[in-house]
């Protein structure tokens, strides 16, 4: 047992022999009475030897001898016909049962990295006999010292080969799972073999029943904004001879959300289990790639259009448009941890600032129609210049906010909608805008030539 104990930081192969090598001396182990216990710091194991007429057993850490009372309590109950298919054509003279409780997860760390309820691992081994499709099942119990909800639990098994860098992988085959209370998780499993829970955070549920619904709003949505930025970027191409620096951080715009509705209809459509390790990690990668850098262009425009209204033309940034692409297309992050956190801290400090140059803007254009002593300062123009703003700044993202309680079901739809759209909301934005701007050039070219007719 102290020798099982010493290789967790050793080597994966290392790990696997010395768990054989412990399930092989238990079940080969020499003692006297029905049964054994050996115990360490983080492994309890015990032998019991049974027949075919085996009654059923029940264990639990309560009457369990020289068990630690900082352990979360755990139960096992094992069926009478555990021992049935051992005894169908023979009858041993005895049988052996091996349980199995390791109170860390180290040893059984799949490809997710899995978080386990307590980091219990609760096993059991009949002889060296598979034991499988059992009529009553076997049930573990798992307590915790806190309520669960608000998370999702699953009763899992430790599937051996089933890993791709690890030497198994969490199944939940053959496994049912129950919470007879807030604190206790009970799995009903057919077979034989070490059993954990799997927590998961959940937030608010969302409704089976709106789920294709949200997901063909998803599909339609970034499709429409995916051939609007297209054909975007192929009419800023046309007439780029005419643009500024503020078209161009449009444009740059256009090809981050571009590229984030193509790679997140590509990873719905094909990261599927069956798929290639690498497809996915590039899947991935692009789309992760995609929502940072929409994210840093958002506020590239925000930033734009408070030097802009802010009439700050005496400050110089040499290099203006190469550094901001450099900004906008140069963030990367590799630690999933920190990409997580950046994200969510990321679009909310995003979010937050050009909700305040939106802000800030209305305040202005609320001054100027005083100034100009209009009577109705929310003029179709108006309208059409807020609402313009309102979706190149990007903060319809804060509806990201809002998922919790009554806000759920209509936040999901809103932001389903307005962000798969995204795309051609910017396409009409700068439609109204070279209209404006050609407007303003006819005017501006019939004033010049009435001057000259004039004189």
């Amino acid at each position: 047992m102290k020798q099982l104990e010493q290789p967790l930081g050793r080597s994966l192969s290392s790990r696997v022999r010395h768990i054989h090598h412990l399930e092989e001396t238990l079940l080969n182990a020499s003692f006297h009475g029905h049964n054994l216990t050996l115990q360490t710091k983080s492994i309890q194991s015990m032998v019991f030897k049974l027949s075919c007429d085996f009654p059923g057993l029940s264990l639990t850490s309560a009457t369990l001898t020289n068990v630690s009372q900082a352990w979360a309590p755990h139960a096992m109950q094992f069926p009478a016909d555990l021992t049935e298919g051992a005894c169908v054509t023979s009858r041993p003279a005895e049988l052996r049962l091996v349980c199995i409780y390791f109170f860390t997860a180290d040893l059984f760390q799949d490809d997710r990295n899995s978080y386990l309820l307590n980091n219990y691992v609760l096993g059991a081994q009949l002889d060296h006999r598979p034991v499988n499709n059992l009529q009553k099942p076997v049930n573990i119990s798992f307590w915790h010292n806190r309520s669960l909800e608000g998370y999702t639990v699953t009763c899992v098994f430790w599937k051996e080969g089933a890993g791709n860098r690890s030497w198994g992988a969490w199944s939940f085959e053959g496994c049912h799972t129950e919470q007879p209370s807030p604190t206790q998780v009970l799995c009903h499993c057919n077979h034989l073999t070490y059993f954990a829970v799997l927590m998961q955070f959940s937030g608010d549920p969302v409704p089976a029943e709106l789920q294709v619904p949200l997901e063909y709003i998803s599909l339609v949505g970034c499709s429409i904004s995916i051939v609007a930025s297209l054909f975007t970027i192929v009419l800023y191409a046309h007439s780029r001879k005419q643009s500024d620096s503020t078209t161009r951080i449009h444009m740059n715009l256009h090809g981050s959300v571009l590229l984030l509705n193509a790679t997140f209809l590509l990873s719905s459509r094909m990261a599927l289990p069956t798929e290639p390790r690498p497809v996915c990690t590039v899947l991935a990668a692009a789309l992760h790639y995609g929502l940072l850098s929409s994210l840093t262009w958002m506020a590239i425009e925000g930033f734009n259009l408070y030097l802009l209204l802010g009439h700050v033309y005496n400050v110089y940034i040499r290099r203006y448009l190469l550094k901001l692409c450099v900004l906008g297309w140069g963030c990367w992050v590799c630690s999933p941890t920190v990409h997580g956190i950046l994200v969510m801290g990321y679009g909310g400090l995003t979010s937050l600032f050009n909700l305040v140059v939106l802000a800030w803007a209305l305040w202005l254009l609320c001054r100027l129609r005083a100034r100009e002593k209009v009577l109705s300062p929310w003029t179709y123009r108006d309208t059409v210049t807020v609402l313009g703003l309102t979706v190149l700044l990007g903060t319809t993202w804060a509806l990201a906010f809002f998922s919790f309680s009554v806000f759920l079901l209509p936040q999901l739809f809103l932001f389903t909608i307005f962000n798969s759209l995204y795309g051609f909301f910017l396409f009409l934005w700068f439609c109204s805008q070279k209209r404006r701007s050609d407007a303003e050039a006819k005017a501006g070219m019939e004033a010049v030539s009435a001057s000259q007719t004039t004189h």
